[in-house]
């Protein structure tokens, strides 16, 4: 009973410890650790190698396509973070971006009409993660056919469009596909030669005059009609503007960080301060208008931009997401989701391709965390009373009994 006892006692403490470090105002960490990210990695490739990919088509209309473009993007992030696992990690990235051509691939873009072919949701990630595994790869053994290519009819296609947002299906047109589309332009021009600077500059100063008057911010879709500012869009937007102009960039996430992050956690909601609304696939269930996937996402956001809140949001996840770690495999919710392992990494890893690092962000979280310590702790503080009070009426009775 004894070492029970002892055994409950550490868990609480160790609960009240890392309910502490989620709460408390933090530097940026350097984010979840290589060698446990490759096992997140690992435990990502045997789930689609299973079909995880396919299961998650049935929960996201690109549910199969972020499944194995996330999976090669972090393995990219990996490998530019740890030298000595390049090689590594621009194989596996070229495995996932094969995959992201097959007919599984590929079916849900296959329409009529998309210019570039597949659309600018497809033509885009799946450029930004060409350009990952070039920055991967030697300079003097890189085979640039298929990003130059790539990277010239999505230029092609902006150039001639009247908008600076692209469709991603007919008809239908969303900021933040066409954002990862221009970072991935903007990378190539880092990488190889300035070719697309004319293209990047006439995109920004579109976006500039075309953003949402209720908050400032990029509107999350405009075809068929515009909609305001929302988290799930904002949180993916962050991750590649700075790619494209830091500046502007810093001051829209600013901008974001007042309207959208919530004391609550802390945590991002789906729709600005002061805005309620619904949720859907893309967000999920909101609670209390807060998104579980933005929050995800947000992490990525916070760590490019420097900003202390990533360092919250990586500890609130390590642990209130049920991380389970093994030998050689580590999975969050049990795995029951992989999708969402999938963005767990990809946001835990993230850090600039090609842009310079932001100067830390200074903004502070104020004394709104304290509730939020009481609700994590109590659970731990109950447990640790309960096992103290019963230690105590065993001692008493011992003392008794002599």
């Amino acid at each position: 009973m004894r070492v029970l006892r002892k055994l409950l006692i550490g868990v609480a403490v160790l609960a009240s410890l890392l309910s502490l470090l989620g709460t408390a105002r933090l530097v940026l960490p350097r984010g979840e650790p290589i060698d446990g990210a490759v096992k997140q990695l690992q435990f990502l490739r045997q789930a689609i190698e299973g079909g995880a990919d396919q299961d998650a088509q049935g929960l996201k209309p690109e549910g199969y396509f972020f499944m194995n473009v996330l999976y090669g993007l972090s393995w990219v992030q990996v490998g530019l973070d740890s030298p000595v696992r390049r090689a590594e990690a621009a194989t596996q990235a070229q495995w996932a971006l094969d995959r992201l051509y097959t007919a599984d691939g590929t079916r849900p873009f296959d329409l009529a009409g998309l210019t570039p072919r597949y659309g600018v949701f497809h033509a885009g990630w799946t450029n930004w993660l060409r350009g990952g595994i070039v920055a991967l790869q030697p300079a003097e053994s890189r085979d640039l056919t298929e990003y130059t290519k790539a990277s010239t009819e999505l230029a092609k296609a902006f150039d001639a469009a009247q908008t600076p947002y692209l469709d991603a299906y007919p008809g239908q047109a969303w900021p933040v596909d066409s954002t990862v589309a221009m970072a991935s332009i903007a990378l190539y021009d880092h990488l190889v030669t300035p070719r697309f600077q004319p293209t990047v500059e006439r995109w920004v100063d579109g976006v500039k005059t075309r953003l949402d008057p209720a908050t400032g911010l990029m509107p999350h879709q405009v075809t068929p009609v515009s909609t305001g500012a929302r988290g799930t869009s904002q949180t993916l937007i962050h991750r590649f503007l700075l790619e494209i102009d830091p500046g502007f960039a810093r001051s829209q996430y600013e901008m974001f960080r007042e309207k959208f992050v919530t004391g609550l956690g802390p945590a991002i909601r789906e729709f600005p301060e002061g805005t309620d609304g619904s949720g859907d696939v893309d967000s999920g269930p909101l609670l209390f208008g807060v998104s579980l996937s933005a929050t995800t996402v947000g992490l990525g956001a916070a760590r490019v931009q420097h900003d202390p809140l990533a360092g919250v949001l990586a500890r609130e996840g390590e642990l209130l997401g049920v991380p389970v770690s093994g030998l050689h495999t580590k999975r969050y919710a049990l795995g029951l989701m992989p999708i969402g392992d999938a963005f767990v990494v990809w946001s835990a890893t993230a850090r600039p391709f090609a842009a310079q690092q932001q100067p830390e962000l200074t903004k502070g979280f104020g004394a709104w965390w304290i509730p939020w310590l009481v609700l994590v702790w109590l659970p731990s503080l109950v447990l640790w009373g309960f096992v103290r009070l019963t230690r105590r009426r065993t001692d008493d009775r011992g003392a008794a009994d002599q």
